[in-house]
């Protein structure tokens, strides 16, 4: 009732997950930074995240990670699961009790896998879009191999849920956390578009313009600017990107995020 898409990319780790399922995000994605990252699904175990994880933190491949957990395991038969490590090698497996259709699929830095599928064509989606995303930004990457598995056939019984997880060392909020992406759809008609939407959001207030596309701030965009605060009632960009959230995307006064100032604009009510 599942596909999954474990991934790493440089210095980033994440998986994305799809089911007819209640909050599939809540038991599926395990990832850690510096380690791998990992997708348990089927008839999950749950241990096989934060077990998993010890094994690739002490050095295993993920294959010998997959290897100890199925071989510790009386329900193997009934898991799947799919394991990227550190280097991004991949290993994934597929119980023979798995209900039709499930298979899995690796290459390099990616392992891809489904339970309960319309057929082998949204595995094959998973991976190929994947390999067809190189040079695109992991949390996008990851979407998009969602949507290419859904329009492949999907889950055989439908959706329901949907998750994005990507971890990159102090790549999160303020710089201080790995989580750079953790996004849940718990129950929706159509989680993978609801996912999308989400992760614009975040990418809107945690995303990061590179600072040579920043706008000066000085003459008639620092008068402009310092209008539509005035209206808002801010004396200050840094005051008002704390209650916008857009905290991350300010960094002093010479100049300003093309994002910050459009969210801006579009706040000021002499705009509307």
């Amino acid at each position: 009732m599942t596909y999954s898409l474990v991934a790493r990319d440089g210095k980033q780790w994440g998986v994305a997950v799809q089911s007819k399922f209640l909050a599939v995000g809540s038991v599926v994605p395990w990832a850690e930074s510096g380690v791998g990252a990992i997708a348990t699904q089927a008839y999950a175990n749950p241990r096989y995240g934060p077990d998993g994880l010890a094994l690739l933190r002490e050095g295993l491949s993920a294959a010998e990670v997959v290897e100890r957990l199925v071989a510790a395991d009386d329900g193997r038969a009934e898991r799947q699961l799919g394991v990227v490590d550190a280097d991004g090698r991949a290993a994934s497996w597929t119980g023979q009790e798995c209900m039709d259709w499930a298979g899995h699929r690796t290459g390099d830095g990616y392992a891809a896998q489904g339970n309960i599928l319309i057929g082998p064509e949204t595995v094959d989606a998973l991976a190929e879009t994947f390999e067809a995303g190189a040079g695109r930004p992991l949390a996008e990457r990851l979407i998009d191999c969602l949507a290419a598995a859904q329009a492949a056939g999907g889950d055989r019984r439908g959706q329901q849920s949907a998750s994005l997880l990507v971890v990159e060392r102090n790549g999160g909020y303020a710089q201080m956390s790995d989580a750079l992406v953790d996004l849940r759809v718990d129950d929706h008609d159509a989680p993978i578009e609801e996912l999308r939407r989400l992760y614009g959001l975040h990418d809107r207030l945690f995303g990061r313009t590179p600072r040579g596309e920043w706008l000066a701030l000085d003459g008639a965009l620092a008068d402009e600017v310092s209008e539509r605060l005035a209206r808002l009632g801010f004396d200050s960009l840094d005051a008002w990107a704390g209650v916008a959230n857009l905290e991350e995307r300010v960094d002093g006064n010479d100049a300003i995020d093309p994002v910050v100032l459009t969210a801006l604009r579009d706040e000021d009510p002499a705009t509307r």
